[in-house]
């Protein structure tokens, strides 16, 4: 073990040799550090916590008792390769959350951002990138090779399928089942997960002004008329306002999703529009 002396590890935690334990940081009792495992500064790590693999933990993140971070992933393939987990800095892991190392096939690193917050059960899977501000629900699940954007919210127990894109912004709903990308600040729920409109309260939050929010909501109507082609759409609103980088954003989310295609709306809604997220003001 390579421990900083201003860290406090209490006496029934194992924490191996080769291990790096960083100035301020705090281990639990009954808690396993694996040998390759590196914790920056002031990472605090509750009881009975299990770190495993070749493991980076950024500053100021906090770990709850009974998580497992770093354990090998759950894929067939997998042979013990030399592959890794880096977790950003300041986020908050709750009890039982697991996240997995990536696969030789995938690219050996699965990769959180900073800020973030998983809550009790979430799942993170193997060769996952998850961006900054995410926010994991009860039991939500988030399949391997997935990019989760930015300032995502997933409900509990929502399942994300493996290699999907979740945009910037975008909520899914809880018992979500989505099987197709979900575009920047889209609001998704159902099963199988339908686009019911954007998240405007989001976009407010992040500081985005009305004419901003009016413009997004413009071109996702283009994108996503019940009488066009949304590619068409896409590329028609790309040439008119692709200058405004929201719509930017989607158009371009929109072009380049190939794997499994788009969640879109429901236009059999009996409303006429879209419900959740509803429209600007």
């Amino acid at each position: 073990m390579n421990a900083d002396m201003d860290a406090v590890v209490h006496p029934m935690a194992v924490v191996e040799r080769g291990a790096i334990v960083g100035p301020g940081c705090q281990i639990g009792p009954f808690s396993n550090i694996g040998p390759d495992v590196s914790l920056l500064e002031n990472v605090v790590v509750g009881s009975h916590v299990v770190i495993g693999g070749r493991t980076e933990i950024g500053s100021g993140t906090v770990i709850q008792a009974f998580a497992s971070i770093g354990q090998p992933p759950q894929n067939i393939r997998h042979r013990g390769d030399s592959t890794r987990l880096v977790i950003g800095e300041r986020n908050s892991i709750h009890e039982y959350v697991t996240m997995h190392v990536g696969t030789v096939d995938g690219g050996g690193i699965t990769r959180i951002g900073n800020d973030g917050m998983f809550m009790v059960g979430a799942h993170v899977a193997h060769d996952c990138i998850v961006g900054d501000h995410v926010v994991m629900v009860n039991y939500s699940s988030v399949g391997g090779h997935c990019v989760v954007g930015n300032h995502v919210t997933i409900g509990a127990h929502a399942g994300i399928h493996q290699r999907l894109r979740i945009g910037n912004g975008a909520i899914v709903g809880g018992l979500a089942a989505v099987v197709r990308d979900v575009i920047p600040f889209g609001t998704v729920y159902g099963d199988r997960a339908s686009l019911h409109g954007l998240n405007f309260k989001g976009l407010e939050r992040q500081g985005f002004a009305r004419d901003d929010r009016n413009r997004l909501y413009a071109a996702f109507k283009s994108v996503f008329d019940p009488n066009g082609i949304i590619q068409e759409g896409a590329k028609s609103v790309l040439e008119q306002d692709g200058d405004h980088p929201l719509v930017r954003e989607l158009a371009e989310f929109v072009l380049t999703s190939k794997v499994r295609g788009l969640c879109t709306p429901d236009h059999s809604d009996p409303t006429g529009r879209f419900r959740a997220g509803g429209e600007p003001d």
